[in-house]
């Protein structure tokens, strides 16, 4: 039973101070749920929303175990928490953490979670841990190329990966992402989906599948719901809901998908008992709040930021219905060179009905930060027209001042 309201309500300590953490206090306090961060960045973009910001580092022992001694609850949203540290505080505060530490320390090293989800019978594409060039060469004669090379932890925002077009290239393309590494097959695929899972003290739920639109291997647009076949989306439910069985703790999932071309559904996958049984591959898992998930702030009854906030503090779950067709675009930063952030040209999004700009508080722009992003909602299901409108109220903005 969820306990009584009162003031000061109860406290969830975030690791990460993001935008992920600002939207997650920005959830919480209409829930009368107290947050506090813990960001090495001084004044990080979550602070003006939150209760109080702890300056540390993610794995710095002294400021987690005082984030720990202030929560009730702990969660994190970043995957550099340190998932040993996690679990010390976990036994020595009796705090609750979720998702749970082994679920993190299975999902940052990217083959420990492919193994994972093979070895649950969960389809993937093939893939090979690779220790040096020799192995990348024999796994490229199986795969053939193009194939993709991707660093085992620290990648993200398409960082850490790196096509190869040739074996010739395996000494330089080792060198680029640094550190262990595995290699996957090239997926032919129709489109990128997401799947938001939500799992809660009683139960599982799923917002509606999203299409995602990559770009320099960074997220650009997410329409909701995918411009695909209902066949299609109820085997992306399916598989969700196998991936949300298959994590320990509570919280917020952000599930990310191939919707693999005719001549790939039919392939086998190497890599356990994984057989492909469809056209749904899984690409990768963010056990947290995920950027494909803006779009439910405006789009869905409850966002993926109320729904972890309610998940973690062991709160029933709210609605995972879409109120209407939805387009999320990323605001990128459009400059060559880092700069204070100062956003210009807004009157077109702050006067179009229906769109909604999302700041992220950042004090720095850099190439391809992700500064912000620009929602739109439909009152009709014409998706490849909200798209359009949604690019040109995102093109329309700038931190240049040209």
């Amino acid at each position: 039973m969820t306990p009584p309201l009162s003031t000061p309500g109860p406290t969830v300590g975030v690791v990460g101070g993001g935008q992920l953490g600002r939207m997650l206090g920005e959830a919480a306090g209409p829930l009368g749920i107290e947050v506090v961060v813990l960001d090495p960045t001084p004044d990080c973009p979550a602070s003006p929303v939150v209760k109080d910001q702890i300056v540390g580092g993610f794995d710095d022992e002294e400021t987690v175990r005082e984030l720990a001694e202030r929560a009730d609850f702990l969660t994190f949203e970043i995957e550099l928490a340190d998932p040993d540290l996690l679990e010390r505080v976990k036994s020595d505060f009796d705090v609750p953490v979720h998702p749970s530490p082994e679920t993190l320390r299975m999902i940052q090293d990217k083959l420990g979670q492919k193994d994972a989800l093979a070895d649950a019978g969960i389809p993937v594409p093939e893939y090979r841990a690779v220790d040096d060039a020799a192995e990348l060469r024999n796994a490229l004669d199986e795969f053939g190329t193009p194939a993709m090379v991707k660093a085992r932890e620290g990648g993200y925002d398409g960082r850490g990966n790196a096509p190869i077009e040739s074996p010739d290239e395996a000494e330089a393309v080792l060198d680029s992402v640094g550190g262990s590494a595995m290699v996957e097959e090239f997926v032919e695929f129709e489109r990128e989906l997401s799947v938001i899972g939500v799992k809660g003290e009683d139960g599982i739920s799923t917002f509606t599948t999203g299409e995602n639109i990559h770009r320099e291997e960074i997220l650009r647009e997410t329409v909701v719901p995918a411009r695909a076949s209902e066949d299609v989306l109820e085997q992306a439910r399916s598989v969700a809901r196998d991936v949300l069985d298959l994590m320990d703790g509570r919280g917020v999932y952000g599930i990310e998908l191939f919707e693999t071309s005719e001549q790939d559904a039919g392939s086998e996958a190497s890599s356990g008992d994984s057989a492909r049984d469809g056209d749904i591959l899984v690409n990768e898992i963010a056990p947290r709040p995920h950027n494909s998930g803006h779009w439910t702030i405006e789009g869905a009854v409850a966002s993926q930021f109320e729904q972890h906030v309610r998940a973690v503090t062991g709160r029933p779950l709210g609605s995972t219905e879409q109120r209407d067709p939805t387009v999320m675009t990323n605001i990128l930063g459009d400059v060559e060179k880092t700069q204070p952030a100062e956003l210009r040209e807004l009157d077109e999004v702050l006067s179009t009905p229906r769109a909604a700009l999302h700041w992220y508080g950042k004090r720095d722009v850099r190439p391809l930060r992700k500064m912000g992003h620009i929602t739109l909602t439909g009152p009709d299901d014409d998706l490849d027209t909200l798209l359009v409108r949604a690019r040109e109220l995102r093109d329309a903005v700038t931190f240049t001042d040209d």
